[in-house]
């Protein structure tokens, strides 16, 4: 070995390594520096250490072989030894050399990547559902409502990636790896904590924990009264800021530190509200979120973000359930009621947005409203969602992919913000991606028919596939077999398939329980099993049927007379009653209320909707130039579906239905 070690001195890897040591460690500290200012992500600084390590053996190698002379680089000589021992002391000591060299390389790696990793954390957190410790297993609300405080009150900083609610929700009760959550949330932290709650004592304790070492970065209790838990959340949320060193601006400091309210029977409430109105597709949980919200505003008149939550649900009632002007004057006062209060608060301003959306399709005045409750909220998923469905509606396709992309992002577990990503890649027809998104949806929330069914439904646009879009209903289990969107499915599948008999015992076998909770449910059974029975050779079965459903039609449109998806189903009706006058009346009330110039994404359907009523009632000219133009813009017509459906049958001998079909056939 001594000759190894005088050969180090001899061709001056000594130096070398000193050098190379000193030169590495300022890059990293340059690194470690100045790249959170740039705000770079944590992996780059580690890819600069990697790489720093890597070249240490590298540069040592390379000044055994090479020596730094006045004619430039050439070939170290040896030590003298004897000829026949040369080569195997080479070899020998270039071995040693080697070995060493990556030994102090891995070592060195074992303490810094780590510290790399532990000092410089990415701004970003997931608050993981809070355990209820309470004797009082009812308090599992107020632990919800705890965590979803916290959450509340980081996303309204706008330095931090937030991930929402929904996407956390889903690892209630499940044994936590930390790690696996951050890879799947992307994040670099994540709050765990618990909740025990005795009488009008609060006791909650917390741990933020770095998502890629799984360590401990820091430990809070805190023991209050019922009255102090928001200056907790305050708390909270300001030292998770300071920890991620995440800037605060002072507007951001006033909204994160401002408790909603002071009385704790009016926040139980409307902890409970939240909770269900986090459901949106289920109409009885809205109702109920609704009573309680209600509830939480008549304990407290001065609840500002009660009434904000209660605004947006009421928006939401009347655009999904029921088009009716009270309902959309609830939503309006509410929303103004909110804002009064409290002139700042972001989810007033997100309210009263919607109500300008649904309630008057004002998308202007609504998107400026978004804009203001989006500075508020930088890192509120239903922000990005909102801004992207009125993009959507306007036709502005690549801004919405961004805003839904970016809601995906900040709650990459939310199964509803997927499907409406991938229905907008399926309104520009990027099917592959929208397939992606449905599956994604499907592997989140399994036991949630809808991205199956949509899953199902994309099969048939897309390739026309029966038999795939059958499999993935046969797949679904035996429990789901017996819901209503599952028959429905099976229903249209049959439809397509041209087994009319087989449609009809479906629809007749369909659950009334949700017909009874969703009455526009019935008329759309009416209107379909009117059509099959006309479509089945049975206008004696048909009319009565269709005479039923154009009645109730008549009676809602009177209630809700700008409800354009009812003048549609009456140009149905009417169209297989044979009225044909009465038909493209309806047909063309439909178009005027919701144009595509009105709305991009639905106005489509409506112009759908007319063309197949035109073409049930001979109208070929009428029903011809809408299809050729659906055929050409987003969310229109797809080929596919133009060739299956039954609908289209009465324009088949028509010359210009094949030459549509060839014109627009997808390019391989």
């Amino acid at each position: 070995m001594n000759g190894f070690f005088a050969e180090l001195r001899t061709r001056k890897v000594y130096r070398v390594a000193v050098a190379y040591a000193v030169a590495g460690w300022a890059v990293i500290q340059f690194g470690d520096i100045v790249f959170p200012v740039w705000d770079l992500p944590t992996w780059t600084l580690r890819l600069v250490i990697s790489f720093v390590l890597a070249g240490f053996p590298i540069a040592l190698i390379f000044a055994w072989v090479f020596d730094v002379t006045p004619d430039g680089l050439r070939a170290t000589a040896p030590l003298l030894a004897p000829r026949e021992e040369r080569p195997h002391r080479t070899r020998r000591n270039i071995a040693i050399l080697v070995l060493v060299s990556v030994g102090f390389s891995a070592i060195a790696g074992l303490f810094l990547l780590p510290r790399a990793a532990a000092g410089r954390l990415e701004k970003s957190v997931a608050v993981l559902p809070f355990e209820n410790f309470s004797d009082d297993k009812a308090n599992a609300h107020f632990a919800d409502g705890i965590q979803d405080d916290i959450l509340t009150s980081l996303s309204k900083i706008g330095d931090l990636k937030v991930i929402s609610r929904t996407s956390v929700m889903g690892y209630r009760g499940r044994a936590h790896n930390v790690r696996q959550i951050g890879k799947e949330l992307g994040v670099a932290t994540v709050l765990e904590g618990s909740v025990r709650r005795v009488g009008n004592r609060v006791r909650v304790n917390v741990q933020l924990i770095n998502a890629e070492t799984d360590e401990h970065i820091w430990a809070q209790d805190y023991d209050r009264d019922l009255t102090d838990v928001f200056a907790i959340q305050s708390d909270l949320a300001q030292k998770i800021a300071a920890e991620l060193r995440a800037h605060i601006s002072p507007e951001e400091k006033v909204q994160v530190s401002r408790p909603p309210t002071q009385n704790g029977e009016a926040y139980l409430a409307f902890v409970q509200a939240q909770n269900l109105h986090a459901d949106v597709r289920d109409r009885q949980k809205l109702l109920q979120a609704e009573q309680l919200y209600q509830r939480a505003v008549q304990l407290d008149p001065d609840f500002a973000l009660a009434y904000a939550r209660l605004g947006h649900l009421q928006s939401w009632i009347y655009q999904t359930h029921d088009k009716t002007a009270p309902r959309k004057q609830r939503a309006r006062e509410l929303s103004e009621r909110a804002l009064a209060l409290q002139p700042d608060l972001p989810e007033a301003h997100l309210a009263l947005g919607y109500s300008y959306y649904y309630g008057e399709r004002d998308y202007n005045r609504a998107l400026a409203e978004f804009g203001v409750a989006q500075r508020g909220l930088p890192n509120d998923a239903s922000v990005y969602m909102a801004i992207a469905a009125i993009q959507r509606r306007q036709g502005n396709w690549r801004e919405c992919t961004a805003n839904f992309e970016k809601a995906a992002q900040l709650s990459p577990k939310d199964a509803w913000i997927l499907q409406n990503l991938g229905l907008t890649y399926e309104a520009t027809r990027d099917y592959a991606a929208a397939d992606r998104m449905y599956r994604r949806a499907t592997e989140i929330e399994p036991e949630t028919l809808a991205p199956h069914t949509l899953v199902m439904r994309l099969q048939i646009i897309w390739k026309g596939d029966l038999e795939a879009s059958e499999a993935v209903l046969a797949n679904l289990p035996p429990k789901a077999q017996a819901e209503r969107e599952v028959m429905m499915g099976w229903v249209n599948l049959r439809v397509l398939q041209r087994r009319y008999h087989d449609a009809i015992a479906l629809l007749d076998q369909l659950p009334r329980e949700k017909v009874d909770a969703e009455p526009s449910l019935h008329e759309a059974d009416l209107i379909y099993l009117g059509m099959l029975h006309q479509v089945n050779g049975d206008a004696a079965a048909a009319r009565p049927v269709l005479e039923k459903a154009r009645q109730q039609l008549q009676q809602k449109i009177a209630a809700m007379p700008d409800y354009a998806k009812l003048y549609g189903s009456l140009s149905h009706v009417l169209a297989y009653l044979g009225d044909t006058a009465g038909t493209v009346a309806a047909a063309e009330r439909a178009m005027q209320l919701l144009p595509e110039s009105v709305d991009a994404f639905d106005g489509p359907m409506i112009a759908t909707m007319a063309a197949q009523a035109y073409a049930t009632v001979g109208e070929s000219d009428r029903a011809f130039a809408l299809i050729e133009h659906l055929l050409a813009i987003p969310n229109g017509l797809s080929v596919p579906t133009l060739r299956l459906d039954p609908m289209w049958d009465p324009l088949r001998d028509d010359p210009r239905f094949e030459q549509l079909l060839v014109t627009h056939a997808p390019r391989p």
